[in-house]
């Protein structure tokens, strides 16, 4: 965890597993292990980037992180607080501090709500604001977030995927949270929409000095808003580190594969990058292999690779990796930053 400096949010050996035991009677029983030991840590007023391919466990990771998911193993401490002691009541009150911007702005709003209603409810929910002061805050929202007050009578089916996920930010920032869990915010917004979604979230977390895990499959999304990225490969974290250092030098093979599929919009810098396909699927979470996950795949793995589990380890100025064998510089691909 580094340092002894106090961080907004905690997350230690967190673990959730799901029962997909088989037959009538469930006899064969068998456990799929979405997240698997994880641990992280935010400081106040960042943006920790979450990536990795889907089924990695990176949205499972925000859901617990927000208490939608009860986990089955470890700990979240926000603020100081280990919110799996809370009572439920406790825990409603606290989720005014952790606030999260769903992937899907068209299902995440409830269609027979007005946007007025949408934005409001949070504040009534939390008995924030009522008649003229709720009127005033819900127009003020809406202004933050680039939306004309005339549409606080309109329906979400009346708007597109970017305003909608404006109305959603406009929700989630009602309370004024100290942390907001981005789940894929972007990915279902067309490509010059993205931009503008990422720049409005910059722009609101310097103005209400807010906290972000930005969780995202594509590796340009959490640069251009990350200060700091974990990659989790089937339900575990395998590599951590700044976006400079990510981008600069990855360490772990399977950053190295997902790097190497951004693609460079300079075609003098393409003939420099190394193609580092990444082969075959993701193996099941129900079943994963042996020592590291990811040998299954790995161009460098040995024998090691497929009986011993490598830990995350801290190799160079808070730069974490989980490998055996962690690249070094000078091999692997070389990444326009």
């Amino acid at each position: 965890m580094g340092n002894k400096e106090k961080y907004l949010l905690e997350v230690k050996g967190l673990k959730k597993s799901f029962d997909v035991s088989e037959g009538w009677l469930k006899r064969k029983k068998q456990y799929l292990r979405a997240v698997d030991g994880v641990d992280l840590y935010v400081k106040e007023g960042e943006t920790l980037g979450i990536v990795g391919e889907s089924g990695c466990g990176k949205s499972t990771t925000g859901n617990l992180i927000m208490h939608l998911l009860e986990p089955t193993e470890g700990e979240i401490i926000f603020d100081g607080i280990n919110l799996s002691t809370l009572s439920p009541e406790e825990l409603r009150k606290k989720r005014a501090d952790i606030q999260m911007i769903f992937q899907d702005p068209f299902s995440s709003l409830n269609p027979r709500m007005r946007v007025f209603d949408i934005i409001a409810e949070p504040l009534l929910t939390h008995n924030v604001a009522k008649g003229k002061k709720l009127e005033e805050k819900v127009y003020e929202l809406m202004d933050v977030v680039g939306l004309d007050r005339s549409y606080s009578r309109r329906y979400p089916h009346e708007f597109s995927g970017g305003q909608r996920q404006r109305i959603g930010i406009a929700r989630a920032i009602a309370l004024k949270p100290k942390l907001v869990v981005c789940d894929e915010p972007v990915s279902a917004l067309d490509v010059s929409i993205q931009s503008q979604i990422l720049n409005l979230l910059a722009k609101l977390q310097k103005e209400f000095n807010l906290t972000f895990i930005f969780i995202a499959h594509g590796l340009p999304a959490v640069k251009h808003i990350s200060d700091r990225i974990a990659v989790m490969y089937l339900g575990q974290v395998v590599e951590l580190a700044t976006k400079e250092q990510l981008f600069r030098m990855p360490m772990h093979p399977y950053t190295e594969g997902l790097l190497s599929a951004v693609p460079i919009p300079d075609p003098t810098l393409r003939d420099k990058k190394q193609l580092v396909v990444l082969e075959g699927d993701m193996p099941s979470p129900a079943n994963p292999p042996s020592g590291c996950r990811f040998h299954t795949r790995c161009p460098y793995a040995d024998v090691k690779c497929k009986e011993e589990v490598p830990q995350l380890i801290e190799k160079d100025d808070g730069h974490q990796v989980a490998c055996h064998y962690p690249l070094v510089e000078g091999q692997g691909i070389v990444v326009n930053s």
